[in-house]
């Protein structure tokens, strides 16, 4: 029996174990997030599609176009369509192909390489776009869960508040209004689950398609996180890093070169293209007294651009308002760049010091104060309404720590996504 009982209490523990695995295995956190987005993201996928068939152009519009070959038949006479009735007649076959004035296939081709670059760096900004989304996003469930921890914590506290009013109430040693009080703001406390609650069932909704998975997918938040927060390189110097690593930046860049080339390609316009061909005439000598020579043509034609005024001109004027817009788009860019720099920097700040601040100075005297006022309760020297604030003012404390630290790490993702490198700290 003994035996037994050994072998079902270790079933139950393996049991056990296998069931907390399953639990840390859904665990997510926030690198597993991000590696899941990066490889499933269908937003991402789709702009990578779009990088791998630009990366197709270049060869494309920098090859020569394709040879002509033809067959004819030349002078045929009608009465009779004898191919031997007429000297002249013949049966020809021959090859043409369309030259480009020299320049052109290079610059399309250029042109084409400078786009393909920045669909290649419109990818790399849509990657860190989609991680700062994961991040913020992944932080938001975070505060959620540990304000509902905070909440929960709270609605049980005030719940003994409650019974502790009640029973003093009951001796004649307190008064009804007491827990009257004490049910009030436990009824707030429920009105806050049930808000966020709603607001951790949306951000785990946007999160889930991030992910692509169902919406209604369960999402476990990891809680054991670092709450240490680095200190930033300084603000130029995150200035000097986005204009170095930023690949929008790098992708406006690559556009204003596309532009040049496509202006430099227009100016070419007004070059005439080359069509060369070698064409061979047999004719039939069968019916003639003398053997008949057959015939080799040789043809060179171009186009003459005389409505140079009204077409290439224009062509010009089309791509040079095209390179400006390009160059006013860089600039507008970059003053955007470091305008959302500034900001996401001075939210980590301003965050970071609530932090510190909560966490060191307001929160430990705000417990102290609750200790203090819940002991001289007891012994009615506090009354219960300055027991019940001080409760609740801890309890905003701590919503709010929690809220500053979600805060200065969603400003980090930002941060990141606007500086487009990840290691920006000192």
């Amino acid at each position: 029996m003994f035996l037994l009982n050994k072998v079902i209490l270790l079933v139950l523990l393996l049991a056990l174990s296998s069931i907390a695995k399953a639990e840390t295995s859904n665990v997510l956190t926030l690198q597993s997030a991000m590696r899941i987005a990066v490889q499933d993201n269908p937003n991402l996928a789709q702009i990578q599609a779009r990088s791998e068939a630009m990366a197709a152009i270049p060869s494309q519009v920098g090859t020569l176009p394709d040879p002509v070959i033809s067959f004819n038949a030349l002078n045929l006479p009608v009465d009779t369509f004898d191919t031997a009735q007429e000297n002249m007649t013949q049966l020809q076959g021959g090859i043409s192909q369309v030259i480009p004035f020299p320049g052109k296939l290079a610059l399309r081709k250029q042109a084409a390489i400078y786009q393909a670059e920045a669909a290649t760096h419109d990818v790399t900004d849509a990657r860190f776009h989609l991680l700062r989304d994961v991040k913020k996003i992944w932080w938001a469930l975070f505060y959620l869960n540990k304000a509902l921890d905070i909440i929960i914590t709270n609605q049980n506290l005030l719940r003994q508040f409650v019974k502790i009013a009640l029973t003093k109430y009951e001796v004649g040693e307190g008064l009804q209004q007491d827990v009257l009080l004490a049910q009030l703001e436990l009824s707030k406390l429920l009105d806050n689950e049930l808000r966020l609650i709603s607001s951790q069932e949306k951000a785990k909704a946007q999160l889930n398609a991030l992910l692509d998975k169902p919406a209604n997918r369960t999402i476990n938040i990891s809680e054991q996180t670092p709450e240490d927060l680095p200190t930033l390189l300084a603000e130029l110097a995150l200035f000097e890093q986005a204009e170095s690593y930023r690949a929008l930046l790098a992708s406006r860049r690559d556009s204003i070169h596309a532009a040049q080339s496509r202006l430099d390609l227009a100016k070419k316009g007004f070059f005439p293209d080359f069509k060369i061909g070698a064409f061979y005439g047999g004719r039939d000598d069968t019916l003639s007294n003398r053997e008949r020579a057959d015939f080799l043509s040789l043809k060179l034609s171009m186009n003459v651009p005389i409505f140079a005024a009204s077409k290439q001109q224009k062509a010009v004027d089309q791509r040079s308002s095209e390179l400006m817009q390009q160059r006013y788009a860089l600039q507008d860019q970059w003053n955007k760049v470091r305008a959302e720099i500034s900001m996401a920097y001075s939210d980590f700040q301003q965050a970071k010091k609530q932090v510190v601040l909560f966490k060191s100075g307001i929160i430990p005297q705000a417990r102290q104060t609750v200790a203090s006022m819940l002991a001289g309760y007891q012994v009615n020297k506090v009354d219960f309404l300055n027991l019940v604030r001080s409760q609740i003012t801890l309890y905003n404390y701590e919503i709010q720590y929690w809220q500053a630290l979600t805060q200065a790490n969603q400003a980090l993702a930002q941060l990141t996504a606007m500086v487009g490198k990840e290691e920006i700290y000192e």
